[in-house]
């Protein structure tokens, strides 16, 4: 295709553009379909369902850790010993005391 863009005013020129970029998601949009529909069709050809091959069973969630330590000026604050030192923590250690001692 051949075009003398130079020859286009601004408007044309947009215009162009708007069609373009519909044209390329158009195009993509075609292309995913069709590796879908293949991907489907040999899933189908083994005896499964794209959806069971690709479920995310794998993944685990992590149960939130139990609180080992609660602040004694306030019991509902907790720590669980991971992550970052809450600040109660950091002053209860800095005033003398340690984490024996404020252990739940």
């Amino acid at each position: 295709m051949n075009m003398e863009l130079d020859r286009l005013d601004l408007k044309e020129l947009k215009d162009l553009r708007v069609k373009v970029d519909r044209a390329i998601a158009d195009f993509e949009d075609r292309k995913k379909k069709q590796a879908l529909a293949e991907l489907e069709e040999s899933a189908r050809k083994l005896g499964y369902s794209l959806a069971e091959l690709t479920a995310l069973s794998g993944i685990r969630k992590r149960k939130p850790a139990k609180p080992k330590y609660a602040n004694p000026a306030n019991e509902s604050e907790t720590w669980s010993g991971r992550g970052r030192r809450p600040h109660w923590v950091t002053a209860a250690l800095a005033s003398g005391k340690s984490l024996e001692d404020i252990a739940i």
